[in-house]
């Protein structure tokens, strides 16, 4: 289970990611919205442990181990993170993301017959920058979860691809709903489609609200009015109380008077 209480990363002016609070066990889909892309990839490298909070905490498995968190998960195309390179051809790629796998889950792993094995042969020889929206995605989570010890996928604005949900949802429905091997998906989105039933959460959603305007200045009215009263001239108050109000002389007056 992922869980995440009060998550908080300070920004340079900001706050990179305002207090977020949610939680999903494995077999589970969660979309998290929010309408900044830093703050999503905030969150997505929180959530899988790439990054520390400034406050609060993230925990897998009742863990607060930043360690442990890593190891069971996985960050898919995160923008300036490890989103794939423009020139590298899907084998390059495949090749590098297979070097990554710990070394006694590797095995013979080659691109070659890993291609094949995933049916993506077909895409092999195209430039990253060329794959439609939904086979980047198949591709990106293939590879993560070549890594068997990966229970948990954070995926990092996929809707930056295609705005339409059935470019990219149906895939992430797959994996977290996959009987044999059920996963625990996290994806931070601009929006969340229309037709989408399942749990949401909103980036900043554990944030404290702003204050009511108006709220810093709670004195009484009637304070007010009476400190008005105190500064106001003599003749006032004695209007107010019935009595002839003591002339006074204008600036003029007192010129001719001289």
């Amino acid at each position: 289970m992922l869980s995440a209480r009060q998550l908080h990363a300070k920004g340079r002016r900001d706050p990179l990611l305002p207090s977020t609070s949610l939680s999903l066990r494995r077999g589970e889909l969660l979309l998290v919205t929010g309408e900044r892309q830093d703050q999503r990839t905030a969150l997505a490298l929180l959530l899988s442990g790439r990054m520390k909070a400034t406050s609060g905490d993230v925990s897998w498995d009742g863990s607060p181990r930043t360690k442990q968190l890593r190891v069971a998960s996985a960050l898919v195309d995160s923008p300036g993170v490890n989103e794939p390179e423009e020139h590298l051809s899907v084998r390059d790629l495949v090749t590098e993301d297979l070097a990554l796998i710990p070394r006694r889950y590797r095995g013979a792993l080659l691109s070659g017959p890993w291609l094949k094995v995933n049916r993506f042969e077909d895409i092999a020889d195209l430039w990253t920058e060329q794959l439609e929206p939904r086979r980047r995605l198949e591709l990106l989570t293939a590879l993560a979860l070549a890594n068997p010890r990966t229970d948990l996928l954070v995926v990092d604005s996929p809707d930056r691809h295609s705005a339409e949900g059935l470019t990219w949802l149906p895939r992430l429905q797959e994996l977290a709903y996959d009987a044999g091997r059920p996963l625990a998906v996290v994806a931070a989105v601009s929006a969340v489609p229309g037709w989408w039933d399942g749990p949401v959460a909103a980036i900043g959603n554990d944030a404290p609200e702003p204050a009511p305007a108006g709220s810093a200045d709670s004195s009484d009215p009637r304070d007010d009015i009476q400190a008005n009263d105190a500064t106001a001239p003599a003749g006032k108050h004695a209007a107010e109380a019935g009595q002839d109000p003591e002339p006074t002389k204008t600036t003029l007056e007192t010129e001719v008077a001289k």
